[in-house]
């Protein structure tokens, strides 16, 4: 009988690889294949196996994003192997990332899926650029609204007249390109030109740039800054607010090229991203122990024939040992 596959659809959060799901991880790690798209980040494959098949999905410059009904056919197709797939989602999959089209193809052909809820930018972005979305006595709700519509001419909700009046904090995804229709738009239904309001580009990443603003000012300032997708734009009384820590930060706009073995690097990545920088694993280096080459046998079993051990790292040190050990009987 033929193995029935299964796909988790996973929200691989807004950006920084640290703030996926542990559950989430763990399926990377075992999973048979991976269809991701741009917004995840592309350290997280190196949690999968060697042998895992990789399935890029997303928008690169120059190429059209792959059609929704594309992606649909792939993940049937894996499944249909009997493979364990990951759809891994920038995000949540359910906010705004069309995970329920994905649901819906898959329960149409009866494979099993599981959904993986991932940290979703509306409320992280914000958070790590010292916003919160909610502040007592001054916003008591927020609002998720998408910024690019297809299906319109100008790309914007169709009730978009309506947002102006809405209290609390305004939070709008995939809209920059839209932001001077954006800002003109709650203008004209009503929203204070006063209003504090914030864009934030790569948010939660190394990377991540703000610009603060009133609103009535907020398209000429962000423009000024050249700030580039991806980015979330906020509008309240709470993008005021700048409660971002005093921690050391040295490193932040630095991007940092690590060499050496999978233990060393990931433990200086954690390191240096500690410091603000951003890491890229430019070469993998791997330990090639000697201890079976005859000579390295002798010199185990003849070690008093030595003055002097000189050891040049700790993986030296750690290959040694092994080595003498296995020489032993």
């Amino acid at each position: 009988m033929k193995k029935q596959g299964k796909v988790y659809l996973i929200g691989a959060g807004p950006g920084d690889p640290g703030l996926i799901t542990l559950k989430g991880l763990e399926l990377l790690k075992i999973c048979d294949a991976v269809v991701y798209d741009h917004l995840a980040s592309e350290s997280l494959l190196d949690w999968t196996r060697t042998d895992c098949r990789r399935i890029f999905v997303g928008k690169q410059i120059g190429h059209h994003s792959m059609k929704q009904p594309e992606i649909n056919r792939i993940l049937l197709t894996l499944a249909g192997e009997g493979l364990t797939v990951v759809r891994l989602k920038g995000g949540d999959p359910f906010v705004f990332g069309r995970g329920g089209e994905e649901v819906l193809a898959l329960e149409q052909e009866g494979f099993p899926y599981e959904l993986v809820p991932g940290v979703t930018s509306a409320i992280a972005v914000p958070e790590c650029a010292g916003i919160p979305v909610t502040h007592r006595e001054v916003s008591r709700s927020f609002h998720v609204i998408t910024g690019h519509t297809q299906g319109r001419k100008d790309c914007l909700p169709p009730d978009f007249e309506l947002y102006g009046k809405l209290p609390g904090t305004l939070v709008f995804l995939m809209g920059l390109k839209q932001l001077p229709l954006i800002v003109k738009g709650l203008l004209d239904s009503g929203k204070p030109p006063e209003t504090p309001a914030a864009v934030i580009e790569k948010g939660t990443l190394p990377e991540q740039r703000i610009v603060r603003a009133a609103l009535i000012n907020l398209e000429k300032r962000v423009a000024e800054a050249g700030l580039k997708t991806p980015a979330v734009i906020v509008v309240g009384e709470v993008a005021a607010y700048n409660m971002c820590s005093a921690l050391d930060k040295p490193l932040s706009g630095f991007r940092v090229g690590i060499t050496g073995t999978e233990r060393f690097a990931g433990k200086l990545t954690t390191l240096l991203e500690t410091k603000g920088a951003s890491c890229t694993w430019i070469y993998a280096m791997d330990l090639l122990s000697k201890a079976d080459l005859p000579e390295m046998q002798n010199a185990c079993k003849n070690l008093g024939a030595y003055s002097w051990l000189i050891f040049t790292s700790a993986n030296g040190v750690t290959l040694f040992f092994q080595g003498l050990f296995k020489s032993r009987p």
